[in-house]
């Protein structure tokens, strides 16, 4: 379906036709023409399938119908990188409208806070805003929302988990009773489902396919234990060193991104990294480049894995494996976006391994493991577990037990009491 099917307003196609859309997805097929009807809405499907376009369009469309001098709409969302992504999309999408937008988000020095004030005071028409941020403001009075249509809150699902839900419960509570409220999540976990009944009146329910990586993704891994991974990482940049396309990787801490960044650039490779270390002006000029693809790599914790939206990502690599399934959906999704394709690569060490067949089994799909390149050496972890406890050091499907027989038809001997014979 195109979106001059959906009937949308002439100028607002125009914006569309500008930035080259002209096939609606399936979510925006099914949530445009309900959200244009009024209905209040929860929408569930996975990352990358056009969810921020699904609500912004009939939003911007009953602004060009029923233009309005103050906030028309309220977006709330877990991250500031989420949030400057929705505004930057809102001013394509609304490039030819008469209407204003801005993010309100935390982690901004002062003159910022008072930018923020003047703007909110007037009374943008669209506001897209991290709670906590918006919750000061509140509290300073100066703040109407006697005007709001429309409420959305994007990634509910990462909301709660985050610890959000008294501070938008607080939001609402400034909000009028009468509303439109779409809620938006890649998960629809059962607390998800209970806050959206005393949420939301009589919603519209939409799932498109939960938890199911993109088509496009060629999915595999490497068994690499912690000193594996700096050579394996070495090894298949090295290969694409010089080829035009954005890679992103992944790691779970800070301190394992910046190891990777100092590991990556000892070999002479344009590397950029974004971590809560970083303030939000630093974080906006390294995603930038990224985009532009001036940088080719970027290392990140899971602050980007739902916070960016680039395209031209043909490889993400999972330099460790995230400790929730769903991150992992995440991570892998900012490839292969639009119908394209792209590569995820994840490295898997001994203790990951129960984590990542939790992954395999939320997708009900195996992931091909790949064996190690020439140039990774042998893992000293692998051989001390192995001269250790006995329950170290196997394949990812090796079922052997120490104390079975050898070839020989002798019994090998019993590492452990070894150990304690010697002990005593």
């Amino acid at each position: 379906m195109t979106f001059r099917e959906l009937k949308l307003n002439d100028l607002l196609l125009e914006g569309l036709d500008a930035m080259g859309f002209e096939t609606a997805t399936p979510i925006q097929e099914q949530a445009i023409p309900a959200i244009l009807e009024g209905r209040d809405l929860i929408a569930c499907a996975q990352t990358g399938t056009g969810k921020t376009a699904a609500f912004l369009l009939p939003v911007l469309d009953r602004l060009c119908r029923e233009p309005l001098d103050g906030i028309d709409t309220l977006i709330l969302v877990p991250t500031r990188e989420l949030a400057v992504q929705i505004d930057q999309q809102l001013d394509g999408f609304a490039y030819f409208l008469d209407m204003s937008s801005l993010p309100i988000y935390g982690g901004r020095d002062g003159a910022s806070f008072e930018q923020e004030k003047k703007a909110l005071s007037l009374g943008a028409n669209i506001i897209v805003a991290t709670p906590g941020r918006l919750i000061a403001h509140l509290n300073m009075g100066y703040v109407k929302m006697d005007s709001l249509r429309h409420l959305i809150l994007d990634e509910a699902d990462r909301m709660l988990d985050m610890g959000f839900i008294n501070d938008i419960k607080k939001i609402i509570d400034y909000l009028p009773k009468a509303k439109q409220t779409l809620m938006f999540s890649a998960t629809m976990p059962n607390k998800i489902r209970q806050f959206a009944k005393r949420t939301l009146d009589e919603p519209v329910q939409i799932t498109l396919a939960v938890s199911k990586p993109a088509e496009g993704i060629f999915q595999a891994a490497y068994e690499a234990q912690d000193d594996q991974k700096p050579f394996l990482i070495k090894s298949l940049l090295a290969k694409r060193k010089g080829k035009k396309e954005r890679i992103l990787i992944f790691s779970k801490t800070k301190a394992s991104v910046k190891n990777v960044v100092g590991i990556l650039r000892s070999v002479g490779l344009d590397v950029g990294e974004i971590h809560s270390d970083f303030d939000q002006a630093d974080r906006e000029s390294t995603l930038r480049s990224f985009k532009n693809g001036s940088l080719q790599i970027l290392v990140a914790t899971d602050i980007l894995s739902r916070g960016i939206d680039a395209s031209g990502i043909k490889l993400v690599i999972n330099y460790d494996v995230p400790n929730d399934p769903e991150d992992y959906i995440h991570r892998i999704g900012r490839t292969a976006r639009a119908k394209t394709d792209g590569l995820a690569l994840t490295f898997i060490n001994r203790q990951d391994r129960r984590k990542f067949r939790n992954i395999e089994a939320l997708m009900e799909k195996e992931v091909r493991k790949l064996p190690l390149p020439e140039e990774v050496p042998p893992s000293q972890e692998s051989s001390r577990h192995s001269r250790g406890h006995g329950r170290g050091g196997k394949g990812y499907n090796d079922r052997s037990r120490s104390g079975q027989r050898s070839g020989s038809g002798k019994r090998r001997p019993n590492d452990r009491s070894k150990r304690r014979t010697k002990a005593n």
